[in-house]
């Protein structure tokens, strides 16, 4: 059954280097002429959190119509940087940008919005289209419905023009005649050279012998794609300034198969064919394999699926190089695009004569609405009949492009909010009836999101493999590694000036600063009746911004010196990183002795309150494996995603929150740390942490390392299971700490006894037993024993369709073991 993907597209920032590797050749670099426009900007030119610089858009407009420039009045978190967001050109009729470019060269054109309130213009009324040198690229396009049913807070669509002939390229934006009062508007555009990429034409699946002609085609790039690597930033990109992102989000399924990098004593070597204008050195030197288990391999694909528009032709280029295997016939697999055969026995070994050398592959196929379906599905799987040494498959990097119609149209329909959404939205209203929404609405569309940006249009999240069948689709989100630059004015503590702030220069500019009287007012001068929560570093207050916008505010306790530590690691740690499994920081308030930090407002609070010692009603057994989930895959990023490796340090049913979609975000940094580096393996620190949850081996060697997540986690699915404490002083000594008395009872066959009375009976036999297997590992003794938070997660997405197919599963299981 296909997994519902909503398409989400986030950026991030950061360098990804690989110092082992050596580029044997070179490659094209982009024409002398490029154009990176501020739209509505003024004066000098600005510079974005990627060092790049944009320049007024003004003496580029051939046409103005009736236009004006503003400045954005809410600064949503998530932007990279002000630059080219905050400021806008706003048009009323029809109005034409004219570039002059080079003639017959191919070009990249990227134009991005931030669907904000400007100059009180309701952003919700902003229906227009764009159409660059007679091809339709957008048609009524609506930024504020794009953005607000893919929960973006700001879009960026990529495109590829045909050569142009006559040397300048016109870019007409002209508001809708569809909606009264429509305006339209841009904040960003770009207009770069690029290389002739697309050579050779694409083989149309199913039709072997017809082909797509790309190369006289126009496009929009979809999906770009770095597979089992980190995201590529576009200072990265040989010159194309393109960004790569990481390939997880995409993939279906349990089965996610391994990853790898390339290694020191194997070089990358380009060809005359495939250059670093094809794709960078990062992408062929990392990529994902279907894993050791030949038994395992021959009874899965592994699956990527990507969103995309109903009625076009796309194509889909593979990226490949082989660093593993050196012959031919070693790894050997068959192609599959939307259940259609591409290729049939590929060996990259074959098609590139050596180790170390990339190559490509770029199929077509077309999606038609007839059927419902409106994605595209990647899979690759092992060809037995060849016979290999390996039963494997291997890709390195995937991209996705939107081919012309035959109208020169590329413009898809505006993507339609989820049921949930809507609703979510309805009871915002009701609940807070003010007369703006457009400031809380975005604030809450970017709650969950993170940095997004989008080299394409609608990118992707969302549900992905695991949440199947889900009215809530959401998708997991990346770290974003730049500066939000908002005001940093004065602020104070203990009565010093800002210069003794308990913040580096760098981190104040990472997140917004709020005035105390903004947070006063936000929370009735902190009046008690606001309080929602209690924690150790002071209390947690719900309150309002920007004119309605729901937040939680944590007010340290001024007796509290921990407190200042925990200040500092939160806003450090939360302000580059951004996950759909993280909880959001917006910003912070240093002033008059306070220490505060704002969040997103969390309208289902923790996981804990759902278990035990509340009235609320019980959480089923599916929710809970959901949450399990959603919490893993924030540890997992912590440890594996982000530029270090991260260890909470704290990891509880209380910090884990729930938003109103039920979704989990893990919260709560203060104690978090910077994990060890290669040549260490654990961080030598003092003990912190919540006992109950502590990791017995940190506790005795102080040594830290993300096993002690792992072990606090474990905790945490035995308290889901059992609804009980962590430690309850009052029982029986050996029942006084859940994790011993758990495993205990799992090993002698009695969980059952112990586990919430609301799910006896109700979970399947063969996901309880994974499930609780999976917890009794990480509460091993001995680091070592645990398994990473990767395998955490692997065993609970595989708990989670024991439970929805246990007939399927278990099948599937004895087939792979007999064979």
């Amino acid at each position: 059954m296909k997994s519902t993907i909503q398409i989400v597209f986030f950026v991030l920032y950061f360098s990804f280097t690989m110092n082992s590797i050596h580029v044997l050749s070179g490659s094209s670099k982009s024409k002398s002429f490029s154009y990176i426009l501020s739209c509505g900007a003024s004066g000098s030119d600005g510079t974005d959190a990627d060092g790049r610089k944009w320049s007024p858009d003004i003496k580029f407009l051939a046409s103005s119509g009736n236009s004006e420039t503003a400045t954005a009045q809410f600064q949503d978190p998530s932007l990279p940087s002000t630059v080219p967001y905050m400021n806008v050109r706003i048009f009323r009729s029809t109005s034409s940008y004219k570039f002059s470019v080079s003639p017959k060269t191919r070009l990249w054109l990227r134009l991005h919005f931030y669907p904000s309130n400007y100059n009180n213009l309701d952003p919700s009324m902003a229906y227009f289209s764009v159409i660059a040198n007679g091809f339709t690229l957008l048609k009524n396009f609506s930024a504020s419905i794009t953005a607000k049913a893919l929960t973006l807070a700001y879009i960026a669509r990529e495109f590829s023009l045909t050569p142009v002939e006559s040397g300048d390229l016109n870019v007409t934006i002209t508001p809708s005649t569809e909606q009264s009062g429509s305006y339209a508007f841009i904040n960003g555009i770009e207009v770069i050279p690029m290389p002739d990429i697309f050579k050779k034409p694409a083989v149309l699946v199913e039709y072997s012998d017809q082909f797509v002609d790309v190369q006289s085609s126009s496009l929009q790039t979809m999906f770009r794609i770095n597979i089992g690597g980190q995201s590529i930033a576009p200072n990265n990109d040989s010159g194309l300034t393109r960004t790569w992102y990481d390939d997880s989000p995409y993939l279906f399924g349990a089965a996610i198969g391994v990853t790898s990098e390339v290694g020191k004593n194997v070089r990358i070597q380009y060809s005359k064919d495939v250059t670093e204008d094809i794709a960078p050195l990062n992408v062929y030197s990392t990529a994902r394999t279907m894993g050791p288990d030949p038994k395992v391999n021959k009874n899965y694909n592994l699956t990527w699926v990507f969103q995309v528009d109903a009625n076009f032709t796309y194509v889909v280029r593979l990226h490949f190089c082989e660093y593993q295997v050196t012959k031919i016939n070693q790894r050997v697999f068959d192609v599959f695009v939307n259940n259609q055969t591409a290729e049939s026995g590929a060996d990259v070994i074959g098609w590139a004569g050596s180790q170390g050398i990339p190559v490509y592959k770029d199929y077509a196929a077309y999606v038609t609405d007839q059927s419902g379906d409106d994605e595209i599905w990647v899979a690759l799987h092992p060809t037995v009949s060849m016979k290999p040494e390996y039963y494997d498959a291997i890709l390195n990097g995937l991209e996705v492009f939107k081919v012309n119609d035959t109208d020169a149209n590329l413009a898809g329909p505006n993507p339609v909010p989820s049921e949930m959404l809507v609703n979510a939205e309805a009871a915002e209203k009701e609940f807070s009836p003010s007369a703006s929404r457009v400031g809380p609405l975005l604030g809450g569309v970017a709650g969950g999101l993170t940095g997004c940006v989008l080299v394409v249009a609608v990118f992707v999240f969302v549900n992905k493999k695991n949440n199947v069948g889900k009215d809530c689709k959401m998708g997991n989100w990346l770290p974003l590694y730049g500066n939000s630059h908002t005001s940093t004015s004065k602020s104070t503590i203990s009565g010093k000036s800002n210069t003794d702030s308990h913040l580096s220069s760098l981190a104040a500019g990472l997140c917004r600063h709020f005035s105390l009287w903004e947070i006063k007012h936000g929370t009735k001068n902190f009046d008690e009746s606001q309080v929602i929560g209690l924690g150790g570093f002071g209390k947690v207050y719900r309150g309002t911004i920007d004119g309605g916008t729901n937040v939680a505010i944590k007010r340290s306790n001024p007796s509290s010196e921990q407190g200042v530590y925990e200040f500092q690691t939160e806003i450090e740690m939360l302000s580059k990183l951004r996950h759909r499994h993280l909880v959001s920081l917006i910003g912070f308030c240093e002033e008059d002795g306070e220490m505060i930090l704002v969040y997103y407002y969390m309208a289902n609070g923790t996981l804990r309150e759902h278990l035990y010692k509340s009235n609320k009603h019980p959480l089923s057994w599916k929710q809970r494996l959901e949450i399990c989930i959603g919490a893993a895959r924030g540890l997992h990023y912590l440890h594996t995603g982000a530029r270090y490796t991260i260890i909470h340090r704290d990891v509880k049913t209380t910090n884990i929150l729930l938003d109103e979609n039920w979704v989990a975000k893990v919260s709560d940094f203060g104690l978090s740390k910077t994990g060890p580096n290669l040549n260490q393996g654990h961080v030598s620190t003092m003990v912190k942490g919540s006992f109950g949850y502590l990791d017995p081996e940190y506790f005795r060697r102080q040594q830290l390392t993300e096993k002690s997540d792992v072990y606090s986690f474990g905790v945490v699915l035995f308290e889901v299971l059992c609804a009980r404490p962590a430690l309850n002083a009052n029982l029986p000594k050996e029942q006084a700490s859940l994790a011993d008395w758990a495993g205990h009872c799992q090993r002698k066959g009695t969980l059952h006894e112990i586990i919430d009375p609301h799910l006896r009976g109700k979970i399947n036999p063969e996901c309880l037993k994974k499930f609780a297997d999976t917890a009794e590992k990480c509460v091993s003794n001995h680091g070592i024993d645990r398994p990473s938070m990767g395998d955490v997660l692997w065993n609970l997405e595989f708990s989670l369709q024991l439970e929805k197919n246990p007939g399927m599963v278990v099948a599937a299981e004895k087939k792979a073991n007999k064979a």
